[in-house]
């Protein structure tokens, strides 16, 4: 059997490219399954320092494979690893940075958001672009499981919006409500990602993990005590090894040891 999802480690960069175009690259069985296991790889490889989550084909990924879920109960879905895999996108301590020249739909806009940043072409001469669309209530079905990362991301208005209506919106009018980080043009898509990447990659690694992991947190509605949380956090990676290797090398005015060669 063909393999649908591919990994590719090169320079610290960690590419995982969905390959099943004949479908759409909607969420399968196999491309789940496939999909969760190179993302675990990637995780546990000390040598990929940021993630990039991309697709062949025309369509970024059309969503749950419905053919696989026609006529099967609740409990038969078999849909109990998407979450597994929006967690690790979610809280994986390596940035994750999501690239699209094409369509996401339901399923496929809950990898989106799952990601740290989302880039999407527009449409262009030779090109589709980038489109996007809750279509879950167009078929009788709720965006229950994406809405766990996708409304952290939204503007409130928008997502009862475009979660009641299925509307389907472009990527400047996703980038607007927060879905994506940036919408371009098709010929500077490689070229936006790759700075994304080039700047998450001068983050100190241990660094950009509390990062992420303080960015995850909800305000405590006490915020004395957020405050000496984050005080604490803040003294300890001044004091770590990290913390002073930077200082250091600002000094003297040269990279840090994570950096990558100039």
């Amino acid at each position: 059997m063909d393999e649908l999802v591919h990994l590719d480690v090169a320079a610290g960069r960690a590419t995982i490219t969905l390959d099943s175009p004949s479908n759409r690259n909607a969420l399968s069985a196999q491309l789940r399954r496939e999909l969760r296991g190179h993302l675990q790889t990637a995780l546990d490889d000390e040598a990929v320092r940021v993630m990039v989550l991309t697709h062949t084909g025309s369509v970024f990924c059309s969503g749950m494979d419905l053919r696989e879920s026609r006529g099967a109960g609740s409990g038969d879905q078999g849909v109990q690893e998407f979450p597994a895999i929006l967690q690790l996108l979610w809280e994986s301590p390596k940035p994750v940075v999501a690239r699209l020249a094409g369509p996401a739909r339901a399923g496929g806009v809950g990898l989106v958001a799952a990601c740290d940043i989302a880039v999407a072409a527009r449409a262009g001469a030779d090109a589709k672009g980038s489109t996007f669309a809750f279509s879950e209530v167009r078929i009788g079905v709720v965006p229950a499981v994406i809405s766990v990362t996708v409304l952290p991301r939204l503007l409130s208005r928008a997502a009862h919006e475009l979660m009641l209506t299925g509307e389907v919106f472009d990527a400047d009018r996703a980038a607007a409500v927060g879905l994506l980080n940036a919408a371009v043009d098709p010929g500077e898509l490689d070229a936006t990602v790759d700075r994304y990447v080039d700047m998450l990659a001068l983050g100190a690694p241990q660094a950009l993990a509390a990062t992420k992991e303080m960015l995850r947190r909800t305000p405590a509605p006490d915020m004395a005590a957020e405050f000496d949380t984050m005080l604490a956090l803040s003294a300890d990676f001044f004091a770590s090894e990290e913390g002073q290797e930077g200082m250091a090398a600002f000094a003297e005015k040269r990279p840090p040891r994570w950096a990558p060669p100039s």
